[in-house]
């Protein structure tokens, strides 16, 4: 692994990185999933940087799934009330520069390149994600940001983002997930998040599992932080989701409770109802429901990050809820993920239709053989391992184009999208066709 810190500069040759490719290939020697569970070399890393306590407000969002949906409504809720926001999300799709938005766009490479040069003065080396919560941290400062939102990688207790000072912190429901790390159970799990509760912030949570509410609970007190419930948009609502699905209506919730919150911190309206139906409407984020309209090679897709029990089931609730009906569906997923409950709740709302399983580019990945024996152990054996992702796209020529009721389902693992992107990058910023 290179160096990169105040040692790195020591031979008088200036900055470290060259050019905006120099940071990519630098981030890629610190390993993506290389972890190193602890708090200290971030937080000296934003000490260094001067950003102990930021000069923006600051939100984090923690939980299981709902993440990234909820902090995307409450940036463009921020944005929808003229306030500079920066939204810090993750994984990345194809590019890292997703993962740092100052008002929705991602920061040039030549941004991107000076923070780059100015972490590296100033730090000791950091894992990939530390490294790049760090950078976000500083392009918000430099962007002269008025609020951050920054969403949680894993966990909470050692999570980067939990080094920020927070102002707000917002819960999405918490389930299972990374069982390895954060503990098999979900009051560990829950316990482990809920840690990031400190010095009085004020937290907000969607509902949840009684466990993890008492946990949520017992830190708040513990930590003396006003703990606000959210309730989810009401159906029918005049607030208008700009993400589909009737799971986004509890993550809009939880983002419109902590916009009441926040608002004060920023001195804006809290109940400008115009504004809030703006922000919510406007707000996106790929790989969410997303529809694409097909062309003569392919047939309408959708397009859904569903990785776990808990996401396949908001996912198959918002299909059963919008009539949509797939056509076939290519899935895959993570070895590390409780993906064979997941498989089943999808297998069982498919019924017959034509399943592809391809391997991801990924060492975490399910050998597709593996994941279609799991999913023909039971009648009907209807999923067919292929080499690739594109082995599955190439094989969706022989299926019948129908409409946006009968798409091709792509689900299963965020990592499939984003080979998917690679291929059709215009997808990304939220383009409807392929």
């Amino acid at each position: 692994m290179h160096e990169c810190g105040p040692a790195s500069m020591a031979n008088g040759k200036g900055d470290r990185f060259k050019a905006f490719g120099e940071t990519l290939e630098y981030l890629d020697s610190l390993g993506l999933f290389h972890m190193d569970l602890s708090l200290e070399r971030v937080r000296q890393a934003l000490a260094d940087l001067g950003l102990e306590r930021p000069p923006f407000v600051a939100v984090q969002v923690l939980g299981t799934n709902g993440k990234g949906s909820t902090a995307s409504f409450l940036a463009s809720l921020c944005t929808a009330h003229g306030c500079r926001s920066g939204l810090y999300t993750s994984p990345h799709f194809v590019s890292p520069l997703e993962r740092i938005r100052i008002d929705g766009q991602p920061p040039s490479e030549e941004q991107w390149l000076q923070a780059a040069n100015a972490l590296c003065r100033r730090s000791r080396p950091l894992t990939y994600f530390e490294w790049l919560t760090a950078l976000a941290a500083l392009l918000f400062r430099e962007n002269k940001a008025d609020v951050a939102i920054l969403e949680a990688g894993l966990g909470g207790r050692y999570d980067a983002t939990t080094a920020l000072k927070a102002d707000i912190l917002c819960f999405t429901p918490i389930a299972m997930d990374h069982g390895n790390i954060l503990g098999r159970t979900l009051l560990r799990i829950a316990t482990d998040k809920a840690a990031a509760i400190r010095d009085g912030a004020v937290v907000v949570t969607a509902a949840q599992y009684p466990s993890a509410a008492d946990c949520l609970a017992h830190a708040a007190r513990k930590n003396n932080a006003p703990l606000h419930q959210a309730r989810p948009l009401p159906r029918g609502s005049r607030l208008e989701s700009g993400l589909a699905g009737p799971h986004q209506l509890i993550n809009a919730g939880l983002a419109l409770a902590a916009w009441r919150l926040l608002a004060p911190m920023l001195g804006c309206d809290a109940d400008n109802a115009e504004k809030q139906e703006q922000g919510l409407r406007n707000a996106f984020l790929p790989g969410r429901m997303q529809c694409l309209t097909g062309c003569g090679e392919y047939p309408d897709m959708l397009l859904d990050g569903a990785h776990n029990p808990h996401g396949m089931k908001a996912l198959v609730e918002a299909l059963r809820d919008a009539g949509i009906r797939p056509a076939c569906a290519v899935f895959t997923c993570l070895a590390d993920k409780d993906w064979r409950p997941a498989a089943m709740l999808l297998k069982r709302y498919l019924g017959g239709a034509p399943v592809y399983i391809p391997t991801l580019r990924n060492p975490r990945a399910v050998p597709a053989g593996e994941a279609a024996s799991v999913w023909n152990s039971t009648a009907p054996q209807t999923a067919r391992p292929v080499d690739d992702l594109s082995g599955a796209l190439s094989a969706l020529n022989g299926i019948t184009a129908t409409s946006s009721v009968r798409p091709v389902l792509l689900t299963g693992s965020l990592y499939l999208l984003a080979e998917f992107f690679a291929l059709y990058p215009a997808a990304l910023t939220g383009a409807n066709n392929l």
